[in-house]
């Protein structure tokens, strides 16, 4: 069975975090989910759901206070952790290196096992710091992925431009995403 950490940090735009469960249910392939607290605060602003119904989507779900649970360990094999969105506050404690919750534990334990570790950054304008966190997370092993539109899809909708993003992000694992567009391919 495969398996991807999902985590969801309070950034904006928790839909492609809630998208990335839906997906990799439909691929068949099971959902480890973290949340953090402000993630659920930004559930309630942003989505027509509960968090109730958010978690409900995961195969497994885990509090975020929990750093001994199984995805804390290099010994819970899985495919990696896809953070989406990821805070500034999230980026920063991954390349810290000092964790303060499942989140970011689960995070230094894909890179530290040499695992994916797919970052939807999320957060516009960029400062120096902003940056120099990408290049060092990038450095450790991270794939910075922003949730980016890309217009050769054709994107008629909002879940068109979250899907395909999700979609390439999930690429990245791997993981032929249904409904995703690519370059030449009708």
């Amino acid at each position: 069975m495969q398996r991807v950490v999902v985590g969801i940090s309070g950034a904006s735009g928790v839909i492609y975090g809630v998208r990335a469960l839906e997906m990799l249910s439909e691929l068949g392939v099971e959902s480890h989910l973290v949340l953090s607290k402000s993630a659920e605060l930004t559930i309630h602003y942003e989505l027509d759901r509960s968090v109730a119904e958010v978690k409900a989507l995961a195969s497994e779900v885990h509090s975020v206070r929990n750093v001994g649970a199984s995805i804390a360990s290099g010994s819970f094999k899985s495919l990696g952790m896809l953070i989406a969105p990821c805070s500034i506050r999230t980026l920063g404690e991954i390349t810290s290196g000092v964790t303060s919750s499942l989140l970011t534990r689960s995070a230094d334990v894909a890179l530290k096992e040499r695992r994916r570790l797919i970052l939807m950054v999320r957060e516009t304008p960029f400062h120096l710091g902003h940056l120099q966190n990408m290049v060092t997370a990038t450095q450790m092993g991270a794939v910075i992925a922003p949730p980016l539109p890309a217009f050769y899809a054709n994107p008629k909708t909002i879940d068109d431009i979250v899907d395909h993003s999700v979609g390439r992000a999930l690429d990245l694992f791997d993981l032929d995403a249904p409904n995703t567009h690519r370059w030449t391919e009708s």
